[in-house]
Order: C-alpha cells, then sequence, then structure tokens
C-alpha cells in the first residue's frame, strides 16, 4: 500500500508543476498583449512608408526606398531635423540646469523646502496640451497678463510664438516648465538615496562644500541625472503638443519638427506614406540618441559598483 501510495505522487508531481511554470506566463500577458499592441501599427507604418498610399484613395503601389530617398534628399528634411534637435538641446539643457539646482534647494528639511516639493508635483499633473494653452492664453497680446508685466520694463506686445524670432524660445519656455519639475524630482531621489557616511567624513575632514559637490555630490547621483536626461530627450526628440498647440508648427515653417511636419502631410495633405516616413526615421534617430546614453548610464552605474 505504502509502494502504491508513493507511486501515486511521483505521478502528481508533473501535474502541478504544470501548473506552477504558467504563472511567469500569465503575469508577463498584459506586457505581452501591450507589446502586440504596439508593434501591429510600427510594422503597419513600415509597410506604408514602402508604398504610395494616401488616405481616401484605394490604389497603392509599391515604391520600395523611394520615400525615404525623397525625404532625406529634400531641403525640408535637413530643416525637420534642426529644428527637432535644436529644440531637444535647449529644452533638455535647461531643464538639466534648473532640476539640478532645484533638487539640491529642495534636499533640505526646511519648511520652505517641504512646500516646494509639493508645488513642484503640480505642472507634472497638467497634461501638456493643456499647460501650453494655458500659456497661450497668458501670451495672448490682447488679454494676456505677461505682456501686462513686460510693459513696466519696457516691453510692449511682446510677440512670443507669433514672431520666427521668439516662437522657439517660446515653445521651449513652455516645455521648462512643465518638464523640470520631472528632473528635479529623479534627481532628489538620487539625492535622499545617497549614503551619508562619506559626506560626513568629508566634513570631519574640513572638506569645503564645493569640494563635497564635486567629488561625491556629482558622481553619486550621475545614475539619477542620466535616466531622467534619457527619458526627456526621447521626450523633446518626439515633440508634438507643445509646439502644435502653440504655433501649429508656424509662424511659416520655423517650428515644423519632425512630429508636426508628420502629422501635416498625413492629415492635411493625405499623404500618409510620407508622413509615416518622416515617423520611421524619427524612430531610427531616436533610437541610436538613447542607445548612446543608455550605454554610458551603464558605465557610471559600473563605476559606482
Amino acid at each position: 500500500m505504502e509502494q502504491s501510495q508513493d507511486f501515486s505522487a511521483i505521478q502528481k508531481k508533473p501535474r502541478s508543476s504544470r501548473i506552477i511554470n504558467w504563472q511567469p506566463y500569465l503575469l508577463l500577458m498584459p506586457a505581452l498583449l501591450v507589446m502586440v499592441g504596439i508593434l501591429i501599427p510600427f510594422f503597419t507604418s513600415v509597410y506604408y512608408t514602402l508604398t504610395d498610399f494616401r488616405l481616401g484613395s484605394a490604389n497603392v503601389s509599391f515604391v520600395g526606398l523611394r520615400n525615404y530617398i525623397d525625404l532625406i534628399t529634400s531641403r525640408e528634411f535637413w530643416h525637420q531635423s534642426s529644428v527637432t534637435f535644436r529644440y531637444a538641446f535647449y529644452a533638455v539643457a535647461i531643464e538639466s540646469v534648473l532640476g539640478l539646482i532645484i533638487a539640491l534647494l529642495l534636499n533640505t528639511e526646511t519648511i520652505a523646502a517641504k512646500i516646494g516639493r509639493v508645488f513642484l508635483l503640480f505642472p507634472l499633473m497638467i497634461a501638456p496640451i493643456v499647460g501650453t494653452l494655458l500659456w497661450k492664453l497668458m501670451m495672448s497680446p490682447t488679454f494676456g497678463v505677461l505682456n501686462y508685466f513686460l510693459s513696466f520694463f519696457g516691453l510692449q506686445d511682446f510677440p512670443w510664438g507669433s514672431a520666427p524670432e521668439s516662437a522657439m524660445a517660446t515653445v521651449v519656455l513652455v516645455d521648462v516648465w512643465i518638464f523640470t519639475p520631472f528632473f528635479a524630482l529623479l534627481i532628489l531621489a538620487g539625492l535622499r538615496a545617497m549614503p551619508q557616511a562619506p559626506f560626513e567624513a568629508a566634513r570631519v575632514d574640513g572638506a569645503s562644500r564645493f569640494f563635497i559637490f564635486k567629488n561625491l555630490t556629482l558622481p553619486m547621483v550621475l545614475p539619477y541625472y542620466l535616466v531622467a536626461l534619457v527619458f526627456r530627450l526621447i521626450d523633446s526628440l518626439r515633440q508634438f503638443d507643445i509646439i502644435y498647440g502653440m504655433t501649429k508648427g508656424g509662424p511659416f515653417d520655423v517650428l515644423m519638427n519632425y512630429q508636426v511636419t508628420a502629422y501635416t502631410r498625413s492629415f492635411s495633405y493625405k499623404d500618409f506614406s510620407g508622413g509615416a516616413t518622416i515617423m520611421v526615421v524619427n524612430f531610427i534617430l531616436v533610437f541610436i540618441v538613447s542607445k548612446a546614453l543608455i550605454t554610458y548610464w551603464r558605465k557610471a552605474q559600473d563605476k559606482l559598483s
């Protein structure tokens, strides 16, 4: 009897092990569904770039790489590239510096720092397009509050986004207001997670604040800084809502970056294959930049470990 019970127990083990082996797949199922939902439109867009598909047209012909060749050899593409990278550089550079300064100021337990950490979340709670429309109302030449304050400094009817000379600065200003808290919060999290023993030892040895900041704070907070930099640079290189909500790429074509140009070509001119080509090229450039930054981030982590 005992041998028969042991044999039946051995037979039951494989069934229970098979049930347990399904658990990782069940846990990964939502992520797999999201990945499939992303890959299907992506490969569909890649297919359209190889055709002459237009919205509303039933005739679709295969054209190979002609869309890519026409795009890269056009003068508009290099203008779009200049706008995209200049916008990303200006916005991320300012946000990274301001975010570091704000994080250092809020890394205390004073009442002002505690209140500042609460108010820092407010811009991130607003959708970028909503924040852009709020700024657009404040910049209105007729009833905007910003021009009223600028009048005290002798600046009458400042054009903001309506002039080619100030359009880039206008959208960068909105981007900085919305996303600087993202930088500050990530860097602040890194400052909070740093061990205090090296800092206390440096203070006992009489090290200056600049020495501590340069040799201890910056190297330890660098991985968090690079994480924020990767996310913000990726988002800035594919910026759409702030630019389109403020100027729709104008005046003229001053702010026509990849995203706004792709949207305009696809839905205003119904050239869906041309718009999809711009988006695929934008994806490739974002992938190259983010890959380089992630590689540098891993090296920075390896130095600290």
